[in-house]
Parts: C-alpha cells; structure tokens; sequence
C-alpha cells in the first residue's frame, strides 16, 4: 500500500501531522479520515482506477481525500481553484470525474458545468449545510461509510492526474503513478541539505493542488513525520507571524513570496531564527532576492526547478557547496539530465540546449494524448522544452523554454535576455517579453512593461536604453505598459495571456 510508504509519522500517532488555523491534526487522526475517505467513496461506488478530482484549497480536507482516493486505488485530479467554471467544465469531462470533492465557496462553479460532465457521479461538499440539492456533505458521507476495501496498489498504478496550465486553451492531464511520486520522494530525501526530520515544523502556504506543495512539500514531510501548518490565503504578514508563532523551521515558497516577506520585514521586525531551511521553486529566483533574504534573515534559499512530468523535482542548488545566483543546481540522485543541440546532438558544458530527463520520477504520459505523449520524448528521454546551459561547476543555468523562443530574421531571442536588459533599468519594475508577427523578419519582439510609481519611462526610453546591451535584432520593436503581469498561482507569469 502507497499510504503507509507516505504517512510515516514516525510511530507517533499522538504527533500533530497537520495545523490549520491552530488546530491539529494527529498523525493517529490523518490515517483515520484517510481510510474514511476511502470507504465513504466505496460505498458511493467509486472504485479502483476512478477518477476524484479534488476543488479545495490548503485545508485538511485536501489532505484527507487525496490520500484517501489513493487508498482506494482511485486516481486523484487535484484541480486549481482559480479556474473558471469553463475552465473547470473542460478539466472534469476530459478527466472523467466520477466524483469531486469541493469546498463550498467554489460550489458554484461545479453546478454551472455538472449537466455537461456526463462522468461526474457525485458531488461532494466540503463546509457547512445545508447542502444544495443533488450534491451530497463530505463529512456525512463520511459518517455513514462502513470498511474501505484493501487495494493492491502496484507502483506503476495511475495516482494522480495533474492539469499543466498549458499555452492553449486544452491543458494537459499529467499522469504520475504511485512509483514516479515515491521515486522523487526518495531523490529528495538522498540530498543532505534537504534531508528533512521528524522535529521539523514546515510552512504550507503554496497551493496544494500544485505538484510542488502535493509531493515535494506535503508528501516529503509527511514521509519524514514532521508537522505541517497549513496557510490558506497568502499574506506576507500573517505567515511571518505564523513563522513566529509556531517556529516554523522549513520554508516552502515561490520567489514572489520570498520577495513580499521581504518587503514587509523592511517595515517592521520578525523573528525567523527558527527557520533552517528555505526551499523556493515553480519560477525562477532572482540573485538578488537570494542575497537579500541571506543578508536579512541568515537564512539561505535553496532553489529547485521541476516539471509536473517530473513529480516535480529535477535538480536543486542544494547539491551544490554554494547556493550559486541564477541557477538551478545539478540533477537529483538516481535520475539522468543531458543537454540536446536542435540537431538532438549533446552540447558542450556553456552552451545551450535542450534539458533531457530520464529516471523513475518521469511520468507515464498525457491523459488520452498519444500523438502529445509521443512528441515528449526523444527515445526514452523526456523532453522539458527548456532551454540551460551546464556551467564549469556542473551547475545548470536555465536560459528558456523553447517554446517561448522568437525568430527573427531567422536569428534566435529568448525572451529572457532581453527582459534581463530590460529590468535592469531603474524605473522599471517587471517586465515580460514575447514574439509578434512581423511581415519584415517573421517575428518581433514585443516587451510588456510595469513601470515603478511615478515614471514617466516612455516606449523610446526603453528602446534606447537596451542599445548598449541587446544587438539590434534583440531590441523591442514596440512596449506596452500596463498595471501589472497576470501571474499563474505558482508565481510563473502568464506569456500566453499576452500572446492570445
């Protein structure tokens, strides 16, 4: 069984496993509402190899029924809850949800779509009654189970499907098995500087739903028997004092949330002597914030880079004597990483190519998208679509994805280099660049642009000022300002949103 390698707990059923607005969670507890999870979607008839998805933010209940769907057999479909209700009619239908659990605040989007999700059995509600007609209460269902059945859960058994935010309006269904969870799992233990223990207290406040806070962050701890605070909605303030309060001792966090704490720790005192661990992932991490965050707190931010085909994690400074600025570390033990040219040719250490991985955490393929599954891979090798480079240390540096790629008068410019030009001027505070269509050179660049308060940096300004840095094909062709970049839930900024 898959649970019990999960929720180790250390022998200690009395020992908090979860905290959610100050109230625990044993270890003892947790196994408890797994099993009637699992029972109560048995005696609905929900079975082995079915499909749950899972609509609830960082609470308990996240917890309960995901793990409890795999107790089952069942195959989990955690799902993000800020999709749209269309968003979410696409993700249930292409899923074949038999049931979903949801918490009642995203209810309304689940009833807007129901009629057209011809799967979706039953729907669960998480919160108080009543409950709207034709769904059922989570906790009543779970009152009235009777003994969940005892699945031989193999490691090459589907776990969970997890829905990529995508470029295209499709989003693709990532399936991982109980094995690629557990291999990455066991890779992250074998790093020293990562290897967690029973005593730590751990700071959930990324979204669950997300591969990076499921596995690497949620399932890691729970393995390792620590103790996890759950954070439903992300204030910088409120989880410091959190930080406080519990003496949290394991970050968990994006890099736009390592920079908010920072903000507000400029404006008043927080103590995070606790703390002896700081993971950052999901978006890359600027050196700028990891020097700021050791010279505040003295505490170091070790950054890892992960796919959800990955199970995430790929590689992390960790590995490394240094947390090195602008890279993402050396490959996890047990799994292969290769640098492919456009001629599937492997490069030298400095130059670019395409990352390639391969090892037990690389997923088994895209839900009911063969021809998809098949492009992903070179031989036996998954294909990240992102572009790095291997430097003398053996750390790989992230350039871009491949997919972001524009070609310009068939010369090629990533996006990340002319944003680096571009933020780099003072009165600009983000930016993100994407290719438009140009009938000259094919494509060009467009560069979208949030100023800092009070500027008055015009579209010339920015042009002029990437002179000195950017060769002439590189330069912006146009620059649109705006208020702000819309970001997924991870930190990562949305280029298609432009794009479209």
């Amino acid at each position: 069984m898959p649970v019990p390698e999960i929720i180790m707990g250390g022998g200690q059923p009395d020992k908090p496993a979860l905290i959610f607005h100050d109230r625990p969670t044993t270890y003892g507890d947790l196994r408890e509402w797994t099993r009637r999870v699992a029972a109560g979607l048995h005696g609905l008839g929900v079975s082995r190899w079915d499909q749950v998805a899972l609509l609830l933010g960082n609470l308990p209940e996240f917890v309960y029924s995901l793990h409890g769907a795999m107790h089952l057999g069942a195959v989990a479909v955690p799902l993000n809850t800020m999709l749209t209700a269309e968003e979410l009619g696409y993700v249930l239908a292409d899923s074949e949800a038999r049931a979903v659990i949801v918490e009642i605040d995203h209810l309304p989007k689940v009833l807007a779509v129901r009629d057209r999700v011809a799967s979706l059995d039953h729907v669960l509600v998480v919160g108080p009654p009543p409950t709207p007609p034709g769904t059922r209460s989570f906790d009543e269902v779970l009152d009235g189970a009777g003994d969940a059945p005892e699945a031989a859960v193999a490691d090459d058994d589907l776990a969970v499907i997890c829905y990529t935010a995508g470029t295209t309006a499709e989003p693709k269904g990532v399936m991982l098995t109980h094995g690629n969870l557990l291999a990455n799992l066991e890779q992250l233990q074998a790093v020293p500087a990562l290897a967690g223990a029973a005593s730590d207290v751990v700071l959930l406040s990324i979204p669950l739903f997300h591969i990076y806070a499921m596995n690497a962050a949620l399932n890691l701890m729970l393995r390792e028997g620590a103790t996890a605070v759950l954070v439903d909605r992300f204030d910088p303030v409120e989880t410091l004092r959190i930080v406080e309060r519990h003496r949290i001792t394991v970050l968990y966090g994006v890099p736009q949330m390592y920079q908010a704490w920072l903000a507000v720790a400029a404006q008043q005192e927080f103590d995070l002597s606790s703390v002896r661990l700081a993971i950052s992932g999901a978006a890359p991490l600027a050196s700028e914030t990891l020097d700021a965050f050791r010279e505040r707190f003295g505490v170091t931010i070790w950054e890892g880079y992960g796919l959800t085909e990955t199970a995430p994690v790929v590689t992390t400074n960790a590995l490394g004597e240094v947390a090195k600025g602008g890279s993402i570390g050396r490959a996890l033990p047990g799994l292969q990483v290769r640098l492919l040219d456009e001629d599937g040719t492997d490069v030298i250490d400095g130059d670019p190519g395409e990352v390639l991985v391969r090892g037990p955490n690389v997923f088994r393929g895209y839900w009911k998208k063969e021809e998809e599954t098949r492009a992903a891979f070179h031989e036996d090798w998954f294909r990240t679509g992102d572009i790095a480079y291997r430097d003398e240390d053996g750390y790989l540096h992230l350039v871009d994805r491949s997919k972001d790629l524009v070609i310009v008068s068939g010369f090629n410019v990533f996006p990340r280099e002319v944003e680096e030009a571009i933020a780099a001027i003072p009165d600009v505070a983000e930016v993100t660049v994407i290719g438009v269509a140009d009938e000259r050179t094919g494509e060009a660049i467009k560069a979208i642009v949030v100023t800092k308060p009070g500027s008055l940096l015009t579209e010339d300004d920015v042009i002029e000022q990437c002179r000195d840095s950017l060769a002439r094909f590189k330069l912006p062709r146009e620059v649109e300002f705006v208020d702000a970049l819309p970001r997924h839930v991870t930190g990562k900024v949305l280029r298609r949103r432009f794009r479209e």
